[in-house]
């Protein structure tokens, strides 16, 4: 019998089931009645995973020179490297692959230690499964919390991490180390005065601890509006409304300073707090516009009295000057003449004296006519 290898391909020769050697490609006779057997095999890059088999081939030179072996136990895994670029993930299990017309070369990594992963590059490491990889990306703007089954276990730096995913129950906790906004929005409270008013209220903190904030505070920005909440309503229910009114920057102020009283107790630091709108009922507004209109009516009477008093005086303070200076007296005839020829015609006049008792009789006389 005739068997024909081509260069692609392998022979792996049985007699009676049992491997006898690897043939290389050519031809080969073989005996019939030999009980021989010959199976050709493909030269490709697929693994073979077959490890009763290997037992045998592995005690062939020619197969031990023609393949490339890695075993990975239990807990590792092998990054596969051909000619140099990744290929894939081996999990546990013995693989060989075909080494004649490529180099295969391989890492063990072991998946208990996490900083093995330290040594795979960061390409490779993007290109692994989310089965075996956990990633946490944290921006130097945040704080990252890692607990491992249940326990915190670091506060991780910024930048890209990376964690082996090994039966391990690995949870993360993000918080903005930023400074954040705290809004009361339409808070109603009732003044002491019993004025029903809807407010508006903001204040600004950053967070100090996240790792004992993340401790011993549940829901902490619920925490926070509610001791913003209760803040606002014990120093505004203390007040009447012309207070609030008149003491909004007091009320901000002294909100702020209470809210700093429990810095420590939420691993905070409040920054700002502010009165951003009140809110009236429809009756007081009404009536509040009706005052305000009102006072700008009385004072614009009284500026009206303060014009009229100015120009009175000013009056009298030009009589007696024109009264006490001759010249001055004639300058202002002369003056009111000035006026009233630029809306008549001509004028005849006897004398220099008298000018406008003369005007007075001509402007009369024209009348009259």
């Amino acid at each position: 019998m005739k068997v024909v290898i081509n260069e692609s391909e392998r022979g792996f020769l049985f007699k009676n089931g049992r491997f006898i050697k690897m043939l290389q490609p050519g031809r080969h006779l073989m005996n019939p009645f030999g009980g021989a057997e010959v199976r050709k095999v493909c030269i490709d890059d697929a693994p073979m995973t077959e490890p009763l088999v290997f037992a045998s081939y592995m005690e062939d030179k020619d197969f031990q020179q023609s393949v490339a072996v890695v075993p990975v136990r239990e807990g590792t895994i092998a990054l596969h490297y051909r000619d140099g670029a990744f290929a894939d993930v081996l999990r546990a299990g013995r693989y060989a692959f075909w080494s004649l017309f490529s180099e295969h070369k391989f890492h063990v990594c072991d998946m208990s230690d996490d900083k093995a992963l330290e040594q795979i590059p960061a390409d490779v490491l993007e290109r692994l499964p989310d089965s075996l990889v956990t990633r946490v990306l944290v921006a130097d703007t945040e704080t990252v919390l890692m607990y491992r089954n249940g326990s915190f276990l670091q506060k991780l730096p910024p930048g890209r991490h990376y964690f082996w995913r090994n039966g391990q129950d690995l949870s993360f906790f993000r918080y903005d180390t930023r400074v954040q906004q705290l809004e009361l929005h339409w808070q109603e409270i009732l003044t002491k005065d019993k004025v029903a008013l809807r407010i508006n209220f903001v204040a600004s903190y950053r967070i100090t601890d996240a790792i004992k904030l993340h401790a011993g505070i549940a829901n902490y920005e619920e925490q926070l509006y509610v001791a913003l909440q209760m803040a606002v309503r014990d120093l505004t229910a203390g007040m009447t409304l012309d207070e609030l009114m008149e003491k909004k920057e007091r009320v901000a102020g002294d909100v702020l300073a209470l809210l700093k009283t429990r810095e420590e107790e939420f691993y905070v630091t409040f920054l700002f707090a502010g009165l951003k709108d009140i809110i009236l009922p429809g009756e007081v507004r009404e009536i509040m516009n009706t005052v305000l209109i009102a006072e700008k009516k009385a004072q614009a009477n009284v500026i009206a009295r303060r014009e009229e008093v100015a120009s009175t005086r000013s009056l009298l303070n030009t009589a007696k000057l024109m009264e006490e200076n001759t010249t001055l007296y004639k300058l202002k005839e002369l003056e009111y003449l000035e006026r009233i020829c630029d809306k008549v015609g001509s004028i005849s006049v006897t004398n220099a004296s008298g000018l406008l008792e003369q005007l007075g009789a001509v402007i009369n006389g024209g009348a009259r006519q």
